[in-house]
């Protein structure tokens, strides 16, 4: 048997999920300003969007700034600002190319005008793309969807007379932010 020239078949689960965590403290490791490690991660995420679709993978899902990153300098915040608005407008040629279907997570409250302008084409221009779904946590964070779900949930239960025992598995996924991915 050639091993080298072996097909290996891969067990390729049907989502992955990725906390981008350590660009600053790689870039720091270089003695390199935070935001040149936010920027070689994004970078790497295109690698990563590749490979996945390479792969066959059907979701891709990359944590790439939670509520808790408002935490952060002012400076680096812009600075991951400005680098979100470069890589949203590059990925909807690449959403195009890839055949990718877009979804961003998280509430768009505290992001600039521009950037939600982008964030609304780049979802609308991907929306029927068959191919991996890459969707992207944006200021997001899991008790915050929780929270915001319940609330509009509850709105609906209030308006339409749905009593609580009537709520399952699917009702509530169905509030959630991944709701049309």
């Amino acid at each position: 048997m050639d091993f080298y020239n072996e097909k290996l078949e891969l067990n390729v689960p049907e989502h992955i999920a990725i906390i981008l965590d350590g660009n600053g403290r790689w870039a720091k490791k270089r003695l390199l300003p935070r935001n040149a490690g936010h920027l070689q991660g994004s970078k790497v995420l295109e690698r990563i969007c590749d490979d996945a679709i390479e792969i066959g993978l059907k979701y891709l899902t990359v944590y790439v700034f939670s509520t808790e990153n408002w935490k952060r300098s002012e400076s680096e915040v812009q600075g991951l600002m400005k680098i979100l608005r470069n890589y949203l407008k590059t990925c909807i040629k690449r959403a195009r190319e890839k055949n990718m279907k877009v979804v961003i997570l998280g509430k768009q409250d505290m992001l600039d005008e521009d950037i939600i302008r982008s964030i609304n084409e780049l979802e609308e221009s991907s929306k029927n793309n068959t191919g991996l779904v890459f969707q992207i946590a944006l200021n997001y964070g899991a008790r915050d969807e929780m929270v915001r779900a319940m609330r509009k949930m509850t709105k609906d239960m209030i308006d339409k007379g749905i009593a609580p025992e009537m709520i399952t598995e699917d009702m509530f996924a169905s509030y959630l932010d991944t709701a049309d991915a």
